[in-house]
């Protein structure tokens, strides 16, 4: 059996903002736009969900390049995103941006492309659950430092 994660959401007052406790007792807040009923104070469900994809593919491929002891000082992503026009509004395109701080130069940027792939291909659970509806594409940039 797989691992049971849990999360706690407790509304705050009549409006649509959440505080939101994970299982590893983290809170934080959850909220839309104020012309739908929220007060427009915290990330909203669908911006957490790109979040979590950027946290999961950017741990996975950080591990990676440090296995390959890539130099790095820093990695950047950038995410853009598209969805359905239609209820349930699914993500239909994702574009992951990877950009790494190093010196290393045309190796460092092999190395990125390989980890990036890697992570959304086989490691990366939230890549996996988002391809269900979502093309997603990779783009990797070396910052020489």
């Amino acid at each position: 059996m797989g691992k049971n994660l849990k999360v706690e959401l407790q509304s705050l007052g009549k409006n649509l903002t959440f505080a939101s406790k994970s299982g590893s007792g983290f809170w934080h807040m959850i909220d839309t736009k104020e012309e739908i009923g929220g007060m427009n104070a915290a990330t909203t469900p669908m911006e957490m969900i790109l979040e979590g994809l950027g946290g999961c593919t950017g741990m996975d491929t950080l591990s990676i390049l440090r296995k390959k002891r890539t130099p790095f000082s820093r990695l950047d992503i950038y995410i853009d995103s598209e969805r359905a026009e239609e209820h349930p509004k699914v993500y239909t395109k994702i574009n992951l941006r990877f950009v790494l701080h190093s010196n290393g130069g045309e190796k460092a940027l092999r190395d990125l492309q390989r980890a990036a792939s890697l992570s959304n291909d086989k490691y990366c659970s939230a890549s996996a659950m988002l391809r269900s509806t979502a093309e997603i594409t990779i783009e990797t940039e070396i910052v020489d430092e």
